[in-house]
């Protein structure tokens, strides 16, 4: 689906991807990002969310935290990531952008509250129930620190994600926030839901969910008992083109995710500010029954669309064309992505060895791919600058890998 948008605007990504590859230096099973056109995406978007008085946390996970991806969003103008999980914020902080947001959509275990709290010293740190609340604020008494506390909320009505369900009662948040401020070492500093904004096929366009009316009853709600300066943190969805909208609701900040690599679902309906930057990358292992097979790994495409004729373009030189575009099926996700089949029937003739390149919104942190780094494509110098694993740590691939 993000392979057109990438063969129209990123082609010279495409080729350098393959080329690279076929001199040995990108392996089968990444995902490879154009760091340049990152740094350009973070740019755009952190430029039109200070205008619009948002503050910006960048979501890594869909890259798999890599280093060279964080260090390009500092240089674009984002300092700060919301962290999804613990090895999300350990990954970011050691590439150097700092933790903005924790604890959401994954709740700091306990086993890593005092360290979150003394060494990753989170802006914001999200929590569902009162037995979390208790021990963000603890670990914070115990690092010497007030933490802001955002409490997530929900009612009968909102939209989540089967297994993201949680937060206290919207109702209640008033009585919530005075009793987190009682905490020692906690501070109640705002609210938050997700998503707050979804992608609807239907319509081709990106529309809130009930959440966000959530958000500005329990915003009105807070502001008439007298509470001032309150975060409301909104994320889902995120483009420049959609942070207008978001700030009209009342929102203060927002967490780009897809959008810096330009793979939200919106990125392959039209052309946002934001330039794909993303390729998976793959090389043709066997033949068999009409199919050529090619190295998975991280053949895992966001289920955003409904089922489509998956395309890889496929050949032993660097192209864009369409012309050596082939058809692929790619496993059940009940089942081990060994290999993707490419159609061998067609006027594609693949070959072992040759480069396969994909264009599909990945969760390349759920996977056992590399992510690769290329950082001089808009120069036309094309270099790899690190291999890494999905939890953002440098792979010697393949020459120093048992050394």
């Amino acid at each position: 689906m993000f392979l057109d948008t990438l063969i129209r605007r990123n082609p010279a990504f495409i080729e350098a991807a393959m080329e690279l590859h076929q001199q040995g230096k990108i392996p089968a099973n990444s995902y490879v990002l154009d760091l340049d056109t990152v740094e350009r995406n973070a740019k755009t978007f952190s430029e039109t969310a200070t205008k619009l008085g948002l503050k910006t946390f960048a979501m890594t996970k869909q890259v798999a935290r890599h280093s060279g991806f964080c260090q390009a969003l500092i240089r674009g103008g984002i300092a700060r990531s919301v962290a999804v999980d613990m090895d999300c914020a350990v990954a970011c902080h050691r590439a150097g952008l700092k933790t903005g947001h924790l604890g959401h959509l994954v709740q700091v275990p306990r086993g890593g509250v005092d360290f979150a709290a003394s060494q990753l010293k989170p802006d914001y740190w999200t929590v569902f129930s009162h037995d979390k609340a208790k021990e963000a604020a603890a670990a914070a008494a115990k690092a010497g620190r007030v933490q802001n506390i955002l409490a997530r909320i929900q009612t009968q009505g909102d939209t989540f994600y089967r297994g993201h369900e949680g937060g206290f009662a919207a109702e209640d948040i008033c009585e919530v926030a005075d009793q987190i401020d009682a905490l020692e070492g906690a501070r109640f500093a705002g609210i938050t839901t997700f998503p707050a904004l979804l992608f609807d096929l239907e319509s081709r366009s990106v529309k809130p969910t009930p959440n966000l009316d959530t958000l500005k009853r329990a915003a009105a709600a807070l502001a008439a008992a007298g509470r001032t300066d309150i975060e409301i943190n909104a994320p889902g969805t995120n483009s420049a083109a959609v942070l207008p909208a978001l700030a009209a609701a009342g929102a203060t900040q927002c967490e780009p995710g897809n959008a810096l690599h330009g793979t939200t679902p919106l990125h392959a309906m039209e052309d946002l500010p934001e330039e794909p930057a993303v390729l998976y990358l793959s090389e043709v292992s066997h033949q068999h029954g009409g199919n050529a097979f090619c190295f998975g790994g991280g053949l895992y495409v966001d289920p955003v669309f409904p089922k489509y004729d998956v395309k890889a373009l496929v050949s032993s030189q660097p192209t864009s064309a369409r012309k050596d575009l082939a058809s692929v099926e790619i496993p059940d996700y009940a089942a081990i992505d060994y290999y993707g089949m490419i159609d061998a029937t067609g006027d594609v003739k693949p070959k072992t060895g040759d480069t396969v390149v994909f264009g599909f919104r990945g969760q390349a942190f759920v996977t056992r791919a590399n992510v690769v780094g290329v950082s001089g494509v808009s120069s036309g110098n094309p270099q790899v600058t690190t291999i890494e694993n999905i939890f953002g740590q440098a792979v010697d691939w393949p020459e120093k890998a048992l050394s």
